[in-house]
């Protein structure tokens, strides 16, 4: 509606321009030589106008077959990025579905027409490696990190082929130039983890671990490697706080404690972890300067004052008061344990043990001990560090599994 009012209001100027000029009169001569042209002053206007237009007409023409050239050139092109980008998006399909020798064709095309962009190379190393060609793509990922615009992309890619194939030297490099380019970046870091854990750079991997990874482990096994001894303790120290319950971390810094001079604060490192989580190992360690078997006996009470219902607690009991002769104590303890329901095969071994120490080599005391090591044969299995990978058993906790090569999988089941 505007625009209808706009063209009246134009058309209406016009009409009165011309009825002006019309009653304006006059007239225009024009002599040149002995040729003389005359006419009057509107008709001259109109004149001029019809000249004006038909130049405007003649340059448009012009102007148009010069830009018909480019203007084909344009639509080509933009017919082909067109093209490009379906096969583009044929490839993703094609990805998304795990057709990798599909996508490989469709990236293929658009390589044809488009040439060799950013988001083709990309999508191009990514169709190659889905069909098992990694050369083709290591060719296109370091197409892509030649390019300014695209380098992160490329060193990506890069390191990751670098990782799959175990070139260690070769992924540190590229993780350092992935870090230049984008500093800081999740992704980034999560690899630079996973490599410092297969390269065994524990200092590393514990600076970059998640917050769900097992710092403790990883503090653990950085202190092993650590060959200055303040820094040691202090790993050891940080592997004890991540993670109480962990009982390599707790003897660890307990031992380091006990060389450092401080025997009283070794002890109640060992106390807490007992009660966080009992393990035969704290005991060993917090029991090995009592040589004489009495003296075991309120050692072991210091120990375990804070769980003392626990199942190692009660075991651990039993098994001390049994080995001084307080046979009494001994089956309090080892009953308690059976009625709980968390007896193991140590426990059954045990009470064959008591048994025999309470009747002697007799026929009641024999019969006794058979009847608690056939109940030992059917009851669980006690607890070891095992892989938690391969489910390989581990006389001790290590970092690294020596049956699988599993990183921190080692636990205590």
């Amino acid at each position: 509606m505007r625009r209808a009012l706009v063209w009246l209001i134009l058309i209406a100027l016009g009409v009165a321009a011309a009825l002006y000029l019309a009653q304006l009169g006059g007239s225009v001569e024009v002599q040149v030589g002995d040729a003389w042209i005359g006419t009057t002053f509107p008709v001259a206007m109109l004149l001029l106008a019809g000249l004006f237009l038909l130049l405007h007409l003649l340059l448009s023409a012009f102007g148009a077959l010069r830009r018909a050239p480019d203007r084909l050139r344009l639509k080509r092109n933009l017919n082909r990025r067109h093209e490009a980008e379906q096969a583009m998006t044929r490839a993703l399909v094609a990805l998304a579905a795990g057709t990798g020798e599909a996508a490989r064709l469709e990236m293929g095309k658009a390589r044809k027409l488009v040439g060799d962009t950013a988001p083709v190379l990309w999508l191009t190393a990514e169709a190659e490696r889905l069909a098992g060609r990694e050369t083709a793509a290591g060719d296109a990922y370091r197409a892509l990190a030649d390019r300014e615009d695209s380098r992160f992309l490329g060193v990506r890619g890069l390191l990751r082929q670098a990782m799959e194939k175990d070139d260690y030297a070769a992924a540190q490099a590229l993780a350092a130039e992935a870090e230049r380019l984008q500093p800081g970046a999740a992704w980034l870091k999560q690899e630079r983890g996973q490599l410092a854990l297969r390269t065994n750079d524990w200092q590393a991997a514990l600076a970059l671990a998640p917050p769900e990874a097992p710092k403790a482990a990883l503090a653990l096994a950085a202190a092993t490697a650590e060959p200055d001894a303040a820094k040691a303790t202090e790993l050891t120290k940080q592997a004890f706080e991540a993670d109480k319950g962990f009982a390599p971390a707790a003897i660890a810094y307990a031992e380091r404690l006990q060389a450092g001079g401080f025997p009283r604060r070794a002890k109640e490192v060992l106390e807490t972890a007992w009660a966080a989580a009992p393990n035969p190992a704290l005991a060993a360690a917090y029991l090995a300067d009592a040589k004489d078997l009495v003296a075991r006996v309120p050692a072991v009470e210091a120990l375990i004052r804070r769980n003392p219902e626990a199942a190692e607690s009660r075991l651990l009991m039993g098994e001390t008061t049994l080995a001084v002769g307080l046979t009494g104590r001994a089956r309090a303890a080892l009953e308690a344990l059976l009625a709980a329901g968390e007896a193991d095969r140590r426990a059954y071994r045990a009470m064959a043990a008591l048994a025999l120490a309470e009747h002697g080599d007799t026929a009641e005391g024999r019969a006794a001990e058979a009847r608690w090591l056939r109940e030992a044969a059917s009851a669980p299995e006690s607890r070891h560090w095992r892989c938690g990978a391969c489910g390989k058993t581990h006389a001790a906790w290590a970092p690294v599994c020596d049956g699988c090569g599993a990183t921190t999988r080692i636990g205590w089941q």
